[in-house]
């Protein structure tokens, strides 16, 4: 079967698998994985170790990051360290939407998973806002906050794959010199846009501090040494002569060694045993991912697509595309991430653009379309109450316009810099 065609037949078993059955990601995709492998003509046995081989090289990249991560997010937790951040940010502004946002692109890197930081920063928008409306209004800034850092910065799980395939020769330094200012770009423009449609004025209406902070400056500090131990491991780790891909593995155990050396005895063997679990579910669900995007690969998907689309679609806009439908197919953004990356690899796209113009657009495709089969879409609305069509507005369409203006920006650089 032509491989364009078994990719679309595979995608569409996944999605309704994943929709109606609600069975996990991970049996799913290696579903897909024997699926696309079967009708494609590859024997068994290729199948097989395509599998194997695409589940161990993901887990090599992602097994010390996610799970340092998410001990980091557990222990932080479990001390009420988060509302001491989101305290100290209020120090710097006292504008509701840029605290409920900023609160959000800060957590969720070290903790390397945007749901997870969301999870822990929506009960807090109770004391930003008295006002129901507005509550609800700052949720969707704090969710879409998260998105901006976790889907474009590095290092985090979307990009974390995207730079080992893409950016050979070039620093990750160099690229979030570029990627920060551009996600935070994203972040203002979104504070402005509610500020201009839903009435979000950004007067404080009487912030609270939640129970449980402690004022004195010791805990402040404690709170904010994992964070700081993962920014100080970098410089670090390029004196010692760590390469790329080293140095995300180091950093991120330094962070989480710091956090467990920190925190008291009960809480770090709970923080530890809930944090293994929490990580356990991630890697394997992404281990899935990256073992049907080997498959993919050595299904000659890469040549199908090329040829399938030649002549119809710009070659400047199949990494945005693929991305875009990959995620609209199966709703993880960490998952298409590595699936685009994998697919685009194998192709001469990732000779004939630029690394960045190719992080930047297929990071910027995970960000559209999120709607029915995006879990962090369904956690939206339920956090909030409000229907679908209210977190559509408020959630799906804000996040499609930033990742339509990251495109932009990366075909113009390609265009006019590259």
């Amino acid at each position: 079967m032509d491989p364009l065609l078994a990719f679309v037949i595979t995608l569409a078993l996944i999605t309704v698998l994943g929709l109606k059955y609600r069975i996990a990601p991970f049996f799913t995709l290696i579903g897909g994985a024997l699926l696309f492998g079967i009708l494609t003509g590859l024997d068994p046995d290729t199948i097989i170790l395509a599998i194997t081989a695409g589940l161990g090289r993901i887990f090599g990249i992602f097994g010390i990051v996610i799970l340092s991560g998410a001990v980091i997010a557990r222990l932080l937790a479990k001390q009420n360290q988060i509302e001491i951040i989101v305290s100290d940010i209020r120090r710097f502004t006292r504008n509701p939407p840029v605290l409920a946002g900023a609160s959000g692109y800060i957590l969720a890197v070290p903790v390397t998973c945007c749901i997870t930081a969301f999870v822990m920063l929506a009960p807090l928008a109770s004391h930003f806002r008295k006002d129901e409306g507005a509550r609800k209004n700052l949720i969707y800034i704090t969710a879409l906050g998260t998105l901006f850092s976790f889907a474009f910065l590095y290092p985090t799980p979307v990009t974390l794959p995207l730079v080992s395939l893409f950016s050979s020769g070039i620093s990750p330094l160099y690229y979030d010199a570029l990627a920060i200012p551009v996600s935070l770009l994203l972040l203002a423009g979104v504070i402005l846009f509610y500020r201009f449609f839903y009435q979000e004025n950004g007067q404080d209406a009487g912030y609270d501090e939640p129970d449980g902070i402690d004022s004195g400056e010791g805990s402040h500090v404690r709170a904010w040494l994992p964070v700081l131990t993962i920014l100080l491991a970098i410089p670090a780790g390029f004196l010692v002569g760590l390469s790329h891909a080293a140095l995300i593995q180091f950093i991120m155990l330094a962070g989480a060694a710091c956090a467990i050396i920190l925190a008291p005895q009960g809480v770090r063997l709970e923080g530890l045993s809930q944090g293994a679990k929490h990580a356990g579910v991630i890697i394997f669900d992404i281990c899935g991912a990256g073992a049907l995007g080997y498959v993919i690969v050595q299904g000659g998907f890469a040549a199908g697509v090329l040829s399938g689309v030649e002549g119809v679609i710009p070659a400047l806009c199949i990494p945005f595309i693929v991305a875009a439908l990959i995620q609209t197919a199966q709703g993880s953004r960490v998952v298409t991430a590595v699936l685009t990356g994998e697919i685009i690899s194998g192709t001469a796209l990732s000779t004939i653009l630029h690394p960045l113009t190719l992080i930047l657009m297929i990071a910027a495709g995970t960000c559209v379309i999120s709607y029915i089969t995006d879990p962090y879409f369904w956690l939206i609305q339920r956090t909030t109450g409000d229907g679908i069509g209210v977190v559509v507005r408020k959630y799906t369409f804000p996040l499609a316009m930033a990742g339509l203006a990251v495109f932009l920006i990366a075909a113009g650089m390609q265009i006019f810099l590259f």
